[in-house]
């Protein structure tokens, strides 16, 4: 098995760690002894929880999630809505108004399930009133472009909505289960997909800062909505929420412990750096290329050969127009021009199988990417400055491409160092 067979052994590992088949079937609640059990979801592996949820579910249950465009999959008695990520669409619009009308008019006696995994705020997008959806778009977009991590994101979101911020949740009458599938570093579970069933404490003040921090060019009307209680949204020690209660079924560190365990399997000694990872992509791919220099230079602070695992999500500025790339684009680009020329080979992938909005996962680097990138004529920092990591892999035969995995627990990173 040559290197980039074996960290693509770790990448599957950890994706199949994170299905949600078990970790659903460890959390189920119990069923409603008179009322009915209605599904609502949202997340890039939305669906998959869906038809794993079926398998294990021992009466009859109806309900509908949503996921992203290419991402659906065959169910018994769920519907599965397609819409955009990560630009929301009138089909996500459509969406949201499906998941709150289906759970609206039920009673204390039923149960809902709500799916919720990554990828969520986007495909729920429901303006507050008096805005329309081109301004939730607007204010998304400046989300993605600002660096700002998923955490600070969300916080924003959750306040310019009517279904995030626990507001689905509290749409209805009846006991609310949440089962996620966490992409959010630290496993904050109001924080995934902005929480639709799930409140925290953050506030509009808290949005503000937010907005502030990373000088959001927001319109006055929109500023002024998050001035007003208008933004507010439910609290945790609101009673409503007392009979409610959510389980992370699957995470990033799970994911990595897996990827661990195969690199042993291989002989390879694995070191977990951390699974909640925040930062600018190419300044944390800087951060990893000197820890892999003094390893492969030195031995030190782990000895060689040694596999460096880390997962969380990064985050990428843009600076560049038309650039192609996601943020495991951006940090697998950044490091192969830090680690040039050393005997280091790797593997940054999101675990859901798309990197941002192309068709890969991520990318492949080692110690001969700069030089293949120069042979072609390609400037590695040229790319880098335009955002466009994608282009380059892809002209050196590169893209680690995966298709669609049915779950997100967010960024994966393996780097051997021989």
């Amino acid at each position: 098995m040559d290197d980039r067979d074996l960290l693509t052994a770790l990448f599957r590992a950890a994706v199949k760690a994170a299905d949600p088949l078990n970790g659903i079937r460890a959390h189920l609640p119990d069923p409603p002894q008179q009322g009915r059990t209605v599904v609502v979801g949202a997340g890039k592996g939305a669906a998959q929880m869906a038809a794993a949820l079926e398998s294990l579910w021992p009466q009859p249950l109806s309900g509908v999630v949503v996921t992203r465009y290419g991402y659906g999959c065959r169910t018994r008695s769920i519907e599965i809505i397609e819409a955009a990520h990560p630009v929301p669409d009138e089909a996500g619009l459509a969406g949201a108004r499906r998941l709150m009308e289906t759970i609206g008019s039920l009673g204390k006696d039923d149960l809902v399930i709500a799916l919720v995994c990554g990828g969520g705020s986007a495909l729920l997008p429901a303006p507050p009133e008096g805005f329309e959806f081109a301004d939730e778009i607007a204010l998304n977009e400046m989300l993605l472009a600002s660096g700002a991590p998923i955490s600070a994101m969300n916080v924003v979101r959750k306040h310019f909505s009517t279904i995030k911020g626990g507001r689905l949740a509290a749409a209805t009458a009846a006991r609310v289960v949440t089962l996620i599938v966490s992409d959010i570093p630290g496993d904050n579970p109001a924080f995934v997909a902005s929480g639709p069933t799930v409140p925290d404490a953050t506030t509009r003040q808290d949005a503000l800062d937010v907005i502030e921090q990373y000088r959001l060019p927001l319109p006055e009307r929109m500023i002024a909505h998050f001035r007003s209680p208008a933004a507010d949204a439910p609290h945790p020690d609101d009673p409503a929420f007392a009979r409610h209660e959510h389980h992370v079924v699957a995470s990033a560190g799970v994911s990595l412990e897996a990827a661990a365990k195969t690199a042993r399997d291989h002989g390879l000694q694995p070191f977990i750096l951390s699974d909640s990872i925040e930062g600018e992509a190419r300044d944390v791919a800087l951060v990893h290329a000197a820890l892999s220099r003094e390893v492969a230079q030195r031995g030190r602070p782990f000895p060689r050969p040694a596999v460096l695992l880390s997962g969380g999500e990064t985050t990428v500025t843009l600076r560049g127009k038309g650039g192609r790339g996601g943020r495991n684009g951006e940090f697998a680009l950044a490091l192969a021009l830090a680690i040039d020329g050393h005997p280091v080979t790797a593997l940054a992938a999101d675990t859901d199988g798309i990197d941002g909005s192309e068709d890969n996962a991520g990318a492949f680097v080692d110690g001969t990417t700069a030089r293949r990138l120069r042979a072609l004529g390609l400037d590695g920092r040229t790319l880098l400055a335009g955002n466009d990591s994608y282009s380059g892999f892809e002209a050196i035969g590169d893209l680690f491409v995966t298709g669609p995995t049915g779950t997100n627990v967010n960024d994966f990173r393996a780097i051997l160092i021989r």
